[in-house]
């Protein structure tokens, strides 16, 4: 009697559909993912159901105009919906391991399923990364990568949704010199600056759009701060936060699906830590190290998949080695728009998202 078994190619997709949930469960990123423009990380998998090498993501601004009352007349008093487009273009990423089979024998663990754990923590890692990097883009470039003319042609753009410390007035169109004036005293992280980081988020020029939470007893516009270790650390030990925090928080906030990763709540914008958030070496006043953070509302970033993460088995040697590979096309972009009349990518502005830096002085 012949036994059934399942299918290899099933079994195959099965695990790369469960690595990809793993993968993706696994980012710190995972709960501000969505399909919807409401989503700070909005992702389309367009190209998994057919060809193509970018998807086009449209950027829609926030109403502005005051509507009319009672009896006047709405024909004629319409407003325009602003919106652009932005188009984020695909590519491959992969890597592998091999394995000599008679190793897998010698070993106390199975190096086989070794193996695909550590292809799960790259890709994790890569799409972690690859996110980290674009929230600091400097209009599409690494911020590491971007020249410092760059840095200042985007500084001048984006003028309305940077904070540089504490003051408003620490800006400078010039970038090192707006990084300069942050000193260790009065310009660490604070509560008054996320809530200068809000305010700006509201007024700039479109208007950054906020989240809009159904449940979970928040009802009101929220917003994300994505901030590395020493800024989160110098927010927690500011004396007002603390206390705000002990005797004033509202419950059941943390219960809300925006706000379940967060580390702490101020003025409805949730602080997430992210350790991995690059540090500016020698930057600030007294070459202090200073360090970004990153208010996000909607469609701060967009991801494209066009093939979601796959498994590839691959035989060596008269089949002496054993190599496992993962790959994925895909790609992530902060979403920017442009701000000449009529052209999507001239005088680009970042779409979704509020740029501040802080003193990140090391532990003593």
């Amino acid at each position: 009697m012949a036994d059934t078994s399942a299918a290899t190619g099933l079994t195959v997709q099965q695990w790369d559909s469960n690595f990809f949930k793993e993968s993706l469960n696994a980012n710190i990123f995972k709960p501000y993912m969505g399909t919807k423009t409401n989503s700070i990380i909005q992702i389309k998998e367009n190209l998994t159901k057919k060809p193509g090498d970018s998807v086009t993501f449209a950027l829609v601004n926030k109403l502005t105009g005051a509507g009319v009352t009672g009896s006047d007349t709405l024909e004629g008093n319409e407003e325009s919906v602003i919106s652009r487009s932005q188009k984020v273009t695909i590519d491959q990423y992969r890597h592998g391991v091999r394995i000599p089979v008679l190793e897998d024998q010698f070993s106390a663990i199975p190096l086989r399923n070794a193996g695909k754990d550590v292809l799960l923590d790259w890709n994790m890692e890569l799409n972690r990364d690859h996110i980290i990097d674009q929230l600091g883009a400097i209009n599409g470039t690494a911020y590491g990568s971007a020249t410092e003319a760059n840095k200042d042609i985007w500084m001048v753009d984006n003028a309305d949704r940077v904070q540089v410390g504490a003051l408003v007035s620490n800006y400078n169109v010039d970038h090192s010199l707006a990084l300069a004036n942050i000193d260790n005293t009065d310009d660490k992280l604070t509560p008054a600056a996320i809530s200068l980081m809000k305010r700006k988020a509201k007024t700039a020029s479109p208007k950054i759009r906020p989240l809009k939470p159904r449940k979970g007893g928040v009802t009101s516009d929220s917003y994300i701060l994505f901030a590395p270790s020493l800024l989160v650390r110098d927010l927690a030990l500011n004396t007002a936060f603390t206390q705000a925090n002990r005797e004033a928080r509202a419950r059941g906030k943390f219960s809300n699906p925006l706000f379940r990763g967060a580390d702490y709540i101020w003025d409805n914008v949730a602080i997430v830590e992210v350790e991995d958030i690059p540090v500016d070496t020698g930057a600030g006043a007294a070459a202090i190290d200073v360090a970004p953070c990153y208010l996000c509302g909607a469609q701060a970033l967009g991801i494209a998949w066009a093939k979601r993460p796959q498994s590839i088995e691959e035989q060596f040697d008269y089949k002496d080695k054993q190599g496992y590979a993962i790959r994925q096309w895909y790609n992530v972009a902060k979403l920017t728009f442009g701000t000449e009349t009529g052209v999507d990518t001239g005088d680009l502005k970042d779409h979704g998202i509020v740029t501040g830096w802080f003193a990140a002085v090391a532990d003593a």
